[in-house]
């Protein structure tokens, strides 16, 4: 049997293989963030395509952490009945689902959630969002604390398998690691151990509030890709030992920051045309100065991720190691597996275009994925259209 396709646990939960579906935002729930029967469509296909673990695109924890349009919600216990009616579809197919849990912090706009939008310090404006955000309180930091908390005791009672905090790309708790985005000096920030806190917090918040017996799993940054250094591999090693003293049942390693490095996350060609077709004609005209350019600097890298998961497998002990990046080439991915550089391959563009790779793969119909990292997939959710692969260009309006 090819590696790709023994099971292993995490705690106690068997993946029937070692595919993951990156968490990967689809901008398909219902306007006021409930599950829609397009996104049961989706993952259930995922799920009869053969993927082991499903982790759907990130759910917002506070009404102020809604970072995009359509997305996913898992701040009200009105979330509950569609998400379990998620669950169960992938559950019918055999496959597990993990939800993502997520605070956009600075990332998000103004008019979105109705006020300024939060971030462990002051800074400058932010590039994508154009707002400057405002310095949490205390108070206000042990309120987001208690919601991821609450969050997770939703997944749970939603049947999830597992939920993962998503502590990378810049959002809340990726600001309050790394040292870019965080200059408090007080007990949340100032020193390593001080920026690590609040995901800590979050950690303890979440396992008193779910059973021992549901995963924990954490996204994580291993290099920020900011103006200044942010989050770097050496850093996100120290954080990933810790993470294992914590007990975290599984770590996933990305990089970049939606602000400041979106193409370091997404490797492939800058669709600079289909990011700004539907923007305002003032956005339009920045936005296009600014991706023209990026073009051509961002070409892909099959496991673009690689040599910091090489870096930070050795402190995580036992716990298992979710790769994404780039993945392309099945006999590649089998070889980290078989060499123990990763024992999860993350997966999100191939997905979109392929749902059903890994059957294929399986039955030896193919031996790669034929995403070719045009990111038209991504730009479309940018204009708030559905996730899907637009490899052959956006509709016309």
């Amino acid at each position: 049997m090819s590696a790709l396709f023994s099971p292993l646990k995490i705690k106690n939960v068997e993946i029937r293989n070692r595919f993951v579906h990156s968490a990967t935002y689809e901008c398909m729930a219902e306007e006021d963030g409930k599950v829609s029967e397009e996104l049961i469509t989706r993952y259930k296909n995922l799920a009869k395509g053969g993927v082991g673990l499903i982790i759907p695109g990130y759910c917002y924890v506070h009404p102020q952490g809604q970072a995009a349009s359509r997305q996913t919600g898992i701040h009200d216990d009105e979330m509950v009945a569609g998400l379990t009616r998620l669950v169960d579809a992938v559950h019918q197919e055999g496959g597990k689902i993990a939800f993502q849990l997520v605070h956009a912090g600075r990332q998000t706009s103004a008019k979105r959630i109705g006020r300024t939008p939060l971030a462990p310090s002051k800074g400058p404006r932010d590039t994508i969002y154009m707002v400057k955000p405002q310095e949490m309180t205390r108070q206000e930091i042990e309120e987001v604390i208690t919601a991821f908390g609450a969050a997770a005791r939703r997944a749970h009672e939603a049947g999830a398998d597992a939920v993962q905090l998503h502590a990378a790309h810049g959002y809340l708790i990726s600001q309050f690691l790394s040292p870019f985005f965080n200059k408090r000096k007080d007990d949340w920030g100032g020193s390593d151990e001080k920026r690590f806190r609040f995901l800590k917090e979050i950690i303890l918040e979440v396992k008193k509030c779910v059973p021992e017996d549901l995963p924990v799993l954490v996204k994580i940054n291993t290099q920020d890709y900011t103006p200044k250094q942010g989050i770097t591999i050496s850093l996100a090693t120290k954080y990933a030992r810790w993470l294992a003293d914590l007990g975290i049942d599984g770590i996933e390693v990305s990089c970049g920051t939606l602000s400041y490095s979106m193409f370091n996350m997404v490797r492939g060609e800058v669709p600079t045309a289909e990011i700004i077709m539907y923007f305002p004609w003032w956005r339009k005209l920045l936005g296009g100065l600014m991706l023209k350019n990026m073009e051509g600097k961002f070409n892909i890298e099959e496991g673009y991720n690689l040599e910091a998961a090489k870096a930070i497998k050795p402190v995580m002990g036992a716990i298992p190691l979710f790769l994404v990046g780039g993945m392309r080439k099945a006999a590649h991915m089998e070889k980290l597996i078989e060499d123990k550089d990763a024992d999860f391959i993350s997966m999100s563009r191939p997905f979109i275009r392929e749902p059903y790779i890994v059957k294929r793969i399986e039955e030896g119909k193919t031996d790669s994925v034929s995403c070719v990292s045009c990111n038209k997939c991504f730009a479309a959710v940018a204009n708030e259209m559905a996730v899907r692969c637009y490899n052959k260009g956006f509709p016309k309006n």
